[in-house]
């Protein structure tokens, strides 16, 4: 009996220590680099400091490397055996984002998760974990590392590794979180993974009642006497400091703003305003909103009811009264008739004289009327220069795409296109590479249109000169990605280069070198695209960005407009047979 019971306490010990392996997750530990060098099982999983990377480097350059802290593993680790950094860890898996509860109102703070690999976990050396804003050049980072004897067994594979907090992340903001495995061969790829997520939005942190930008007023009450309307709505918390208001009502093309500045004197809660000069009769459709860049609207529908006039009294007609009078507005109406078709016909007459287009003039009237004014920069005295770079190898269908996107920008867009197709001489001068390099120092933007040529490679036996241009084209991709990375390590502003797709392609075909960039789907996104170019607002408190030939509608209204809309069809449907295509010869 006795020996059953040991042999059962034997069978459950590895049970035991997995279980005390997966339980309770390793957080980082302040060691020192002495301890981590000598191995001493006291400092199994270590934070690494900018300081302790500056002493074991030896020098004070360590500010090159931005805010992140570099992996020196053979430096802190490899002066006695330089192989115990070359062997190959593949990525860690589970990278999870776990916001914590913090004090400030402002920003996010998160710890990062992971598991690592089984495959190479004996070799494993440490981690390195680094944040990245997308779109933005902020970068954090956090090294930790194991004494150098320790191997770790592959039951070890299902232990949660956690970072240190990251703190002050702006809310309501995308990052990307990428944990690499330790030691980085370089010729081994598979040795990290990224993750992308979004903070917290101020109301899901705080509250509603807490974020200016995200409040709107819930309660609204319409109340029409007479002629007279009257609206009432809740104002905000005295703590969001907002003290201005606008409405704005739309019916049959027409638009009511109205400024709105409550007198908190008299109440600090609910706030009413007169609508006045409306059409009977009619539906508007209103909104109302802090007077707050970028701040919720709360929409709301206003009747507009035909008031009752007081009928004079009824006065005795006599039979020739009653007679006479319809005559007479019948000869008015034919004497107006023939009044206004001789003043038309004079006016024409005047018009053709000198050559004045009555189209154009109403066209300008009606143009006259819009509320919203777009104002571009005047500080440019030429139109912004804009490089579009792509892949040749989808088929001509894409390159023509390419091809009227640039037309449609240069034409309807106030912006210069430089597209190789249109300076073939100087290209074949210069060299695809050479051409491409001056035209990006000189633009003032880089537009990449990414496809799945990006990612594949012609066939040997389609040799006919488009494999040099898919090939150029990485080359291309390459250099733009080098330079993004050196504007975002010198801290400059990534604006200048743009990525975007046609809506036949999918998100993933762009280039891991430009998710930190800003991407766009077209003709979606034109008017972004236009606002990126001329650093215009979308949208402002009572009015909003509005060009009817670069809306997501109205650009197929000009004939370039047209040509760019049947062009992404034509080379959709061309991918889309290219695909079937394959997957029969694949079968």
């Amino acid at each position: 009996m006795w020996g059953l019971l040991y042999l059962f306490l034997m069978l459950c010990e590895p049970l035991c220590c997995q279980a005390e392996a997966t339980a309770a997750p390793v957080t980082p530990q302040s060691c020192s680099l002495d301890c981590i060098q000598q191995g001493s099982p006291a400092c199994e999983y270590c934070r690494i400091t900018r300081s302790d990377v500056r002493k074991a480097l030896g020098f004070n350059s360590i500010e090159r490397f931005g805010s992140c802290i570099p992996w020196p593993c053979f430096e802190l680790l490899g002066d006695e055996d330089p192989k115990i950094c070359q062997h190959y860890v593949q990525a860690p898996n589970d990278v999870k984002v776990e916001f914590l509860n913090d004090s400030n109102s402002q920003s996010d703070t998160i710890i990062v998760s992971w598991k690592p690999s089984y495959y190479g976990i004996a070799f494993l050396r440490g981690f390195q974990v680094s944040l990245q804003a997308l779109g933005g050049t902020s970068v954090a980072c956090q090294l930790f590392l194991f004494h150098r004897n320790l191997s770790l067994p592959a039951s070890h594979a299902q232990r949660v590794y956690k970072s240190d907090p990251f703190p002050g992340l702006s809310l309501g903001s995308q990052y990307a979180v990428t944990v690499m495995a330790l030691p980085v061969p370089e010729k081994w790829e598979r040795f990290y993974r990224s993750e992308i997520f979004s903070t917290r939005s101020c109301a899901e942190k705080n509250g509603f009642e807490q974020c200016k930008n995200d409040w709107y007023p819930e309660h609204i009450e319409v109340q029409q006497e007479g002629s007279a309307i009257t609206v009432t709505f809740n104002l905000a918390p005295p703590n969001l400091g907002i003290r201005s208001y606008f409405s704005l009502c739309c019916a049959n093309g027409r638009k009511k703003y109205i400024d709105i500045i409550p007198d908190l004197t008299t109440n600090k809660t609910h706030h009413s305003y007169q609508l006045s000069d409306l059409q009977e009769g009619t539906n508007y459709t209103c909104e109302i909103a802090a007077n707050e860049v970028d701040a919720v609207r709360k929409m709301f529908n206003v009747h507009v009811m035909h008031t009752q006039k007081e009928d004079p009294s009824p006065r005795s007609v006599t039979p020739s009264l009653a007679f006479i009078l319809p005559l007479s507005l019948v000869a008015v109406a034919v004497l107006g008739g023939c009044l206004a078709i001789v003043i038309r016909r004079r006016t024409k007459l005047q018009m053709k004289k000198f050559d004045i287009q009555p189209d154009i003039i109403d066209k300008h009237e009606e143009a006259g009327n819009q509320e919203e004014l777009v104002s571009l920069r005047k500080n440019r005295l030429t139109p912004p220069r804009l490089l579009i770079c792509y892949s040749s190898y989808d088929g001509p269908a894409h390159v023509k795409a390419v091809m009227q996107l640039g037309v449609f920008i240069q034409q309807h867009m106030a912006t210069q296109v430089c597209l190789d197709l249109w300076d073939s001489l100087s290209v074949a001068e210069e060299g695809s590479m050479a051409w491409h390099c001056r035209q990006i120092r000189e633009s003032d933007f880089v537009l990449v249109m990414c496809s799945r040529g990006f990612n594949q490679r012609p066939k040997p036996e389609d040799d006919d000169g488009d494999e040099d241009q898919a090939y150029s084209s990485d080359a291309i991709i390459q250099l733009i990605g080098a330079e993004v990375g050196r504007a975002k390590a010198r801290g400059q502003d990534l604006s200048k280069y743009m990525a975007a797709i046609f809506e036949y392609s999918e998100e993933t075909v762009i280039p891991t070198e430009l998710r930190l960039i800003s991407h766009y789907v077209l003709t979606g996104d034109l008017p972004l695209l236009f606002s990126h170019l001329h650093g215009v607002a979308l949208h402002r408190p009572g009015a909003y960005l509005k060009i009817d030939h670069i809306s997501e509608k109205g650009f197929a209204k000009v004939p370039a407009g047209a040509a760019l809309q049947w062009a992404i069809y034509e080379a959709g449907m061309a991918l889309e047979g290219k695909g079937q295509h394959s997957l029969e010869e694949g079968d």
